[in-house]
């Protein structure tokens, strides 16, 4: 698995210098350390003006530190309302997806039992194999009885 983070932390990096000063001030100073800190320095990653933010080329990992920027420092009331709204959509979503995936009420609906072979089989005898430790404690118990 290839670790993205310290190439989307300069991403980040490079994308808050277009961000307004005041917006920038509302991150807490060991939030931007530990972006600067972490950052890969020999990354090249320049932001293209010509294009919009949903147009530039970013990390997945980049978006989602912009996001988390975004609700934690940016967001207002109503704004973080609407994400958790969505978010829990999206949750229940991915709940309804894998109940159908694997969903196991009908699993036997389309199998057909033979009742001869049903039959077949009540009439067999049963075979009764002892497992390994009942053999030992039978050799060991003939062992007592013949010393």
């Amino acid at each position: 698995m290839v670790d993205n983070y310290p190439k989307a932390y300069r991403e980040v990096n490079e994308i808050l210098k277009y961000v307004s000063k005041d917006d920038v001030k509302k991150i807490p100073e060991d939030v931007l350390e530990t972006i600067q800190k972490n950052m890969d320095s020999g990354y090249d990653f320049l932001v293209d003006e010509s294009k919009t933010f949903e147009e530039q080329n970013l990390l997945i990992e980049t978006k989602a530190i912009l996001a988390n920027i975004f609700y934690d420092y940016w967001a207002t009331d109503y704004q973080k309302e609407k994400i958790k709204e969505i978010r829990k959509q999206e949750e229940i979503a991915i709940e309804e997806e894998k109940k159908k995936k694997f969903d196991n009420t009908d699993i036997f609906a389309n199998k057909k039992i033979d009742v001869q072979e049903s039959i077949v089989s009540e009439n067999l005898p049963i075979v009764v194999e002892k497992n390994i430790f009942e053999k030992i404690i039978g050799f060991i118990k003939n062992l007592f009885k013949k010393g």
